[in-house]
């Protein structure tokens, strides 16, 4: 007689054979064209596409154990949640003791629709009966691993990321999935990075998202840090069971090129987010502009300062002639004002400067040293009052300022990343009285980004109007001072 067959030992034979290939697994697992999936015949283009990286990459043995970054920027619609759902899935039922977390842009969106579309993946599975599946985590049923093989929902904070610190899983496998990765601060995805040290560990973190804001880490995997991640950008046009009526409404109403269609149709990033203050697309234009020397050397030269506030920070040394400008110094902060004032003295006797601003925040000190040495530098005050009844304060009319010299012709080196992030880093703040304001450098940190201090600096060239003087020498030695008006954008 026949021993009994039993059904499990197929599956996990089956599932053993998927291990390194998420793509079979996709089209296993579950029963496409039948029920919930029948419209279905199996995973969307793009799906297969990701699970093929994976495979690939896992099919490796050079690779395997390298971490895998995926960053998928799309329209609506598309699937992405259903991806996260295959991809746990796989995790789960082909490797033992498979750790993965996943996380969301806020709690709300994690606990109501990241988590129960996942959760909806694993009881249509093959291997269902295999977990259990819980609002806040999905546990491996088998007494002995339940806290080991399992996939936790974990909402953020930038105050308490110790959830993702402790994110290890030697030897096996880690999965980390951010949903609408746009809106997660810069922080938890800085402490997410330490989970990707595990030797010897198949370590994956893939990112989706409406690419709703053009700076953060999100956008980084696109520009600054693309050489790090496999990036897909995904029109939701191209995706089957997509809203076609609604997405062309959107294209007749708004044009292809607008942001609204870039973010919501084509999975690009705007030119513009809807706070943000300089557009990514005039600080592009400033990066592309070549000047000759004649273009800007009858202006005068203006050398803006902005000291570091913290630890952290930087000191910031800036030059602006005209529509051409340059980075002079970046210097760790440095409490010594005598030191600083001698660096920016020199400075200043070198590019034979017709001004120099400093700002006032922590600039005080170093403006006295340089009194000591006879020079006659200016404090400004970025929480002043704006000579411009439309700006808040100095430092938003500054910016003004600034942004309209970029509209001007205004060029910036187009190797100088810090600077670029820095003039399209900084948001407004909405006021009722219509008046313009920046936001401040804490509140940007709070958000993940740096404090601008370059930005900063070349903003202080445009704090007050400036005389270029005739340096032509007289007799007994001394420099003739008369000004000569100049307007930096005629």
């Amino acid at each position: 007689m026949n021993a009994r067959v039993d059904p499990n030992d197929a599956i996990i034979e089956l599932a053993a054979s998927c291990r390194f290939d998420p793509l079979r697994w996709s089209r296993v697992a579950w029963d496409w064209g039948v029920g919930n999936l029948e419209k279905h015949q199996g995973p969307r283009e793009w799906q297969d596409d990701i699970n093929k990286v994976i495979r690939d990459h896992l099919a490796n043995p050079a690779t395997r154990y390298q971490p895998l970054q995926i960053s998928v920027a799309s329209g609506h619609g598309i699937g992405k949640s259903a991806e996260m759902g295959m991809l746990s899935n796989w995790a789960m039922s082909c490797w033992a003791d498979a750790r993965i977390t996943a996380t969301a842009n806020t709690e709300g969106q994690l606990r109501t629709k990241t988590a129960p579309e996942i959760g909806k993946w694993f009881r249509t599975s093959l291997t269902s009966h295999w977990f259990d599946v819980q609002a806040t985590s999905i546990k491996s049923r088998d007494p002995q691993h339940g806290e080991s093989w399992r996939q936790d929902f974990t909402p953020w904070s930038e105050h308490n990321t110790e959830a993702f610190a402790g994110l290890h899983n030697e030897g096996k496998i880690i999965l980390l999935l951010f949903d609408e990765a746009s809106k997660i601060h810069d922080k938890v995805w800085e402490v997410a990075e330490g989970a990707l040290t595990d030797e010897d560990t198949v370590i994956i973190w893939i990112v989706f998202g409406n690419p709703t804001r053009n700076s953060g880490r999100f956008r980084e995997c696109f520009r600054r840090f693309r050489h790090r991640w496999v990036q897909r950008q995904i029109d939701s046009r191209t995706v089957p069971g997509t809203n076609k009526a609604y997405l062309q409404r959107l294209v007749d109403d708004n044009g292809e090129d607008s942001d609204i269609v870039k973010v919501r149709v084509r999975g690009q990033f705007p030119a513009q987010s809807a706070m943000q203050f300089i557009s990514e697309t005039d600080a592009d234009k400033a990066r592309n502009v070549h000047l000759r020397k004649e273009q800007y050397s009858f202006a005068p030269v203006i050398i803006g300062v902005d000291p570091a506030w913290t630890g952290d920070d930087k000191l910031e040394i800036m030059l602006r002639q005209g529509l051409y400008s340059k980075s002079l110094a970046t210097i760790a902060r440095n409490d010594n004002d005598v030191e600083v004032a001698n660096l920016i003295a020199r400075l200043e006797d070198e590019h034979q400067a017709d001004a120099v601003f400093v700002d006032a925040g922590y600039g005080t000190g170093i403006v006295s040293a340089g009194q000591v040495m006879g020079r006659s530098w200016r404090l400004i005050w970025f929480s002043g009052k704006s000579v411009d009844p439309g700006y808040l304060n100095q430092r938003a009319y500054m910016w003004g300022m600034k942004k309209k010299w970029l509209k001007a012709g205004g060029a910036i080196d187009p190797r100088d990343e810090e600077l670029y992030q820095d003039i399209i880093g900084p948001e407004t703040v909405p006021r009722l009285d219509g008046k313009i304001q920046l936001e401040s450098k804490e509140d940007m940190k709070e958000r993940g980004m740096p404090s601008p201090n370059k930005g900063d600096a070349l903003a202080l060239t445009f704090a007050e109007p400036v005389a270029k003087k005739d340096r032509t020498i007289l007799g007994g030695g001394k420099q003739n001072q008369a000004a000569v008006d100049y307007d930096p954008f005629q």
